[in-house]
């Protein structure tokens, strides 16, 4: 090949990667940046954790966050290091704010009751405890339905006595294909799917997660984003 024909090719190739990344990153940007409609659903906000970050809170309000679910704990052995801050920054910027737990099917339900009730302070104004519901690969156990129905009602009885309120299930598909939560407890339901509103529970949800990496000023590194059912 003649230098100048290759040089043409290499111009032209590195011509096409950078109109490729840029619509990449167009179509990228379109997809993080998406939420569903505040007219069919004006209430929305977040769900975060330490792994998110230090995060903004007055920004994430001026944003159109209107509450911030916040995890406390997880399994029967972890608290969230940024949960006091996380709770605090949510109250001073004026959203409504609660508590998560992440529940895990390798401890016990009165160790992760436990964790819960010893991480979140007693706060009329909280709005009402979440019980996320998810399988995770780190933990191979897989009880019985009947046995982990059980449990988890030994666990929402400790967390909604402590809360004094009902609690809620987050509830992922994984979770729900292998136990049928929603229709084996009488709570209501958030439920978790990008960009589609989800169908994979027993009853209507009153909250869904439209999206896992939101992105949004104040949170550098996207969030999980949610909607209430009007």
């Amino acid at each position: 090949m003649r230098p100048s024909t290759l040089k043409r090719w290499t111009i032209g190739l590195v011509l096409l990667a950078l109109l490729l990344a840029v619509l990449g990153g167009l179509v990228w940007g379109g997809i993080t940046g998406w939420t569903p409609s505040r007219k069919d659903y004006p209430v929305q906000g977040l769900y975060v954790s330490a792994a998110d970050g230090d995060l903004a809170w007055p920004t994430l309000a001026t944003m159109g966050a209107d509450f911030a679910y916040v995890r406390a704990s997880a399994g029967g052995s972890l608290r969230d290091p940024r949960f006091a801050a996380n709770i605090k920054g949510a109250r001073a910027a004026g959203m409504r704010y609660g508590a998560v737990h992440e529940f895990s099917l390798c401890a016990s339900e009165e160790s992760q009751a436990q964790q819960f009730i010893t991480t979140v302070p007693r706060d009329p104004d909280m709005l009402p405890p979440v019980v996320s519901l998810e399988l995770s690969e780190a933990c191979k156990n897989r009880p019985d339905r009947a046995m982990l129905l059980g449990e988890l009602n030994t666990l929402l009885n400790q967390i909604e006595n402590h809360a004094g309120k009902p609690a809620l299930l987050r509830i992922g598909r994984d979770f729900e294909d292998a136990y049928q939560v929603s229709e084996g407890l009488a709570r209501t339901v958030w439920l978790i799917g990008d960009f589609v509103p989800p169908d994979y529970a027993a009853k209507r949800w009153v909250m869904w997660q439209s999206s896992s990496f939101y992105r949004i000023n104040g949170a550098p590194d996207g969030v999980r984003w949610n909607v209430v059912r009007p």
